[in-house]
């Protein structure tokens, strides 16, 4: 079985795995329900969960237990995704190839369904508790989830994004936003892999560090595809940046420079990569192919 193949296979047992901890669509809030329902299901490549749960096996990790992480990353993320696209953030109207959360179901369902995601995704978390011999690691696991998604993490990087919007970020503002707002859950969800499936503190920050490339390396090639891609390969509006005046990696650093920069940084990863125990080609490969995407 080839890459791609490999790939497909494993995005439909992530897929599977999340969509299984979705909440009914019931009772009298069914509608932010159904707001959050509909934006899980829009699709996308569950590469957080996907690298949560290879990073898990790269270190021998075999249990349910990182199945509802699986779940909640993917619900932080989505939610993250809500917000970006509403009219007092980036303005976009096309998410995975469908209409954005607030424009199917209003401004003000879609805040709610991005809060109600966020929240419910700790919940989900919780539910490791009982599928772990090892509980004081899924509570470990729950702080990192927290942390990588706060004031420290993706919502502190949104912020300083949001405050510099429509202005000239400088390199180390940019830098910042990039490592908090895109690396931050990259690093949450190998990080998480890597504690349940038995990483010792050394390991972990090699972890950390191998996410944190991988996030930036992703993000500059999110600029670059902003660039020189289409709406109809995306299933998103294209210039978006350029739209909202936005500061990206190229803008600032060019075009030849940013690809560049890609390929070092990535190298990089997979560097930090073959630093740890055990083996997952599969992963490496994952790495190459998110760095180096056309869509």
């Amino acid at each position: 079985m080839n890459f791609k193949e490999m790939f497909s296979d494993r995005t439909k047992e992530v897929d599977d795995i999340i969509k299984r901890y979705l909440p009914k669509i019931e009772g009298d809030q069914s509608t932010v329900l159904e707001a959050m329902d509909y934006s899980v299901r829009a699709g996308g490549k569950r590469l957080r969960p996907m690298l949560m749960q290879e990073t898990y096996r790269l270190f021998c990790g075999s249990g349910k237990e990182i199945e509802p992480f699986m779940a909640a990353i993917e619900m932080i993320h989505t939610s993250s995704l809500i917000h970006d696209d509403l009219p007092c953030m980036d303005n976009d109207t096309l998410r995975r190839g469908f209409p954005t959360t607030w424009v199917k179901f209003g401004y003000d369902m879609a805040v709610l369904a991005g809060d109600g995601l966020l929240i419910y995704s700790m919940e989900t978390a919780s539910k490791a508790l009982t599928l772990s011999a090892r509980p004081e690691l899924v509570a470990q696991g729950m702080g990192i989830l927290a942390q990588k998604t706060g004031i420290f993490g993706m919502i502190g990087g949104q912020t300083v994004d949001v405050e510099l919007s429509g202005k000239e970020i400088p390199a180390q503002k940019l830098d910042f936003i990039y490592r908090l707002k895109t690396g931050a859950l990259l690093e949450a969800s190998m990080m998480i892999g890597a504690l349940l499936g038995g990483a010792d503190e050394k390991q972990l920050k090699i972890v950390e560090k191998m996410a944190a490339s991988i996030g930036m390396a992703f993000q500059i090639q999110d600029d670059i595809l902003d660039v020189t891609s289409s709406e109809a390969v995306l299933g998103k509006p294209v210039f978006s940046d350029e739209k909202n005046h936005k500061t990206t990696y190229v803008t600032l650093e060019g075009m030849e420079k940013a690809r560049n920069d890609v390929e070092r940084i990535s190298e990089e990863a997979v560097s930090c990569l073959r630093k740890l125990p055990g083996e997952n080609p599969y992963l490496e490969e994952l790495i190459r192919m998110l760095v180096n995407r056309e869509k």
